[in-house]
C-alpha cells in the first residue's frame, strides 16, 4: 500500500497543514516536472483561494527536507523533481517535456577536475524523442 502525502509529510518532519498537504497530492506524485505556477494552478482546484507566496514557501520547505530538488531549465525558470535519487535528464525540443534518465545511462569521467571539489553531477541533454518508440519513464 503507498503512503499517504499526509504520512510522506510526517515522515519528513513536515505538519501536514491543508495547503501542504494539497501541494503535496500533486507535486509529490506527478511524473512531470512542474514549475511553480503549474503547481498553483492544480493546487487551486482544491484549495482556490491559496496564494502564491504559500507554493513557494511549501515548495521551499519541500527541497529543504528532501522531499523535492529543483530544477533550472534556465534563469527565470526553475521545476521541480519529486524524484531525489541522483538522476539526468533528457528534454524533448519540440514538447518541452522531461524525462528522467537513470544515473548510469550517461558517463561522466572525473579526470582533469582536480581543482574541484565535485558535489554532485547532472547531465542535461535535449533533443527529440522518438515518436515511433516514445521513452517509458526511465529513472529508477
Amino acid at each position: 500500500m503507498s503512503q499517504t502525502s499526509t504520512d510522506i509529510l510526517r515522515e519528513a518532519g513536515i505538519s501536514p497543514s491543508s495547503q501542504r498537504v494539497a501541494i503535496a497530492e500533486f507535486v509529490l506524485h506527478t511524473g512531470s516536472h512542474p514549475s511553480a505556477d503549474e503547481v498553483l494552478v492544480q493546487a487551486r482546484k482544491r484549495l482556490p483561494g491559496i496564494s502564491v507566496a504559500t507554493i513557494y514557501n511549501t515548495l521551499n520547505l519541500f527541497v529543504e527536507h528532501g522531499l523535492l530538488r529543483t530544477f533550472s531549465l534556465s534563469q527565470n525558470h526553475t521545476v521541480y523533481d519529486a524524484c531525489t535519487d541522483p538522476h539526468h535528464h533528457f528534454i524533448d525540443d519540440e514538447t518541452g517535456r522531461i524525462h528522467d534518465l537513470p544515473i548510469d545511462a550517461v558517463r561522466v569521467s572525473h579526470d582533469n577536475f582536480d581543482d574541484f571539489d565535485i558535489r554532485e553531477v547532472q547531465v542535461v541533454l535535449r533533443g527529440r524523442t522518438n515518436p515511433q518508440n516514445p521513452p517509458a519513464k526511465l529513472a529508477k
